[in-house]
């Protein structure tokens, strides 16, 4: 197969990329943009590792296609912590003890960084609904979960016990 030169603008940067017309976005981040912290899974769109922001709402990279991504901007796990400081979602799963291997945080982290943008003050059902499509084998959710209400309320300003 012809390879096609395209071009991924991720985390405001443009990349320009020489792949074949199957590639999928995931391994196009991870290989040709060399950003690795989107991980790769299950590969069939269900444990949720590879999500990423696509003009700002979450998706599945390994479902997409590499050069379906023109003309939209792509935000991966590299963008989230800004001048060295954690997002108040990564801050709060690391207090929380919401990460264990680590393997599925960044697609939570993204799937949450996004969500929490659209609802402010979810319920814990609410979270446990939206984090359902991210699967995690070493804790359990009950941190994860704990660590999204942190967050979300830090969010909104308000205080949170440590």
């Amino acid at each position: 197969m012809e390879k096609k030169a395209i071009y991924l603008s991720v985390n405001g940067t443009r990349h320009e990329v020489h792949c074949e017309p199957r590639k999928l976005l995931s391994d196009a981040l991870r290989e040709d943009c060399r950003l690795t912290g989107t991980h790769v899974g299950c590969e069939h769109g269900v444990c949720g590792a590879c999500t990423v922001l696509i003009d700002g709402r979450p998706a599945r990279s390994c479902l997409a296609y590499a050069v379906q991504m023109d003309e939209v901007q792509i935000t991966t796990i590299e963008a989230v912590a800004q001048d060295g400081r954690l997002s108040p979602l990564q801050q709060a799963l690391h207090e929380c003890h919401g990460l264990q291997c680590g393997f599925c945080t960044p697609g939570i982290v993204m799937t949450f960084e996004a969500y929490l943008r659209e609802h402010p003050s979810p319920s814990e059902a609410e979270v446990r609904e939206a984090l359902s499509g991210n699967l995690c084998r070493c804790t359990g959710y009950q941190n994860i979960v704990r660590a999204i209400l942190r967050a979300a309320a830090r969010m909104r300003g308000e205080s949170v016990d440590v």
